[in-house]
């Protein structure tokens, strides 16, 4: 028996390799909002809902023992998915733009936490696929 039972993704970490540029995408382009500087380790929190993303640089204390940064032939992971609500696809993608963001393709239906939604894809600036997901469809 398990003494325990998951909750919720309390948070995610990426490396990045320039951490203001970071910073600026995941507070302009997500919403998100720094609560927390530990730039001796080269390591800021974001929250995200009720969760948190950290970023940690590539040059930091922690961030170096990481090896090289993720890139074409490498990823730090394969994707965070963020759960969003309204799911507008136009206006996500138009929101998007104005950040010289471009979705991989259209909103496409996927399986998630509660269930099959649409989902919209795009990269972070270190190449970290984000998952926008909206809220289950109503049964039919």
């Amino acid at each position: 028996m398990i003494p325990f039972q998951v909750l919720r993704i309390d948070h995610l970490v990426f490396r990045v390799a320039d951490l203001d540029r970071s910073i600026t995408f995941y507070e302009q382009v997500l919403g998100c909002q720094v609560v927390k500087q530990r730039l001796d380790l080269g390591l800021v929190h974001v929250r995200a809902g009720t969760s948190m993303v950290d970023l940690i640089s590539i040059t930091g204390r922690l961030g170096s023992r990481g090896g090289v940064a993720a890139g074409a032939e490498g990823r730090n992971v394969d994707h965070l998915c963020l759960r969003v609500e309204p799911f507008d696809e136009a206006a996500l993608v138009a929101h998007l733009a104005r950040h010289g963001v471009v979705p991989e393709g259209p909103a496409s239906d996927n399986f998630g936490a509660e269930g099959d939604g649409p989902s919209l894809y795009f990269h972070d600036p270190d190449g970290n696929t984000i998952e926008l997901k909206g809220p289950v469809h109503s049964p039919a």
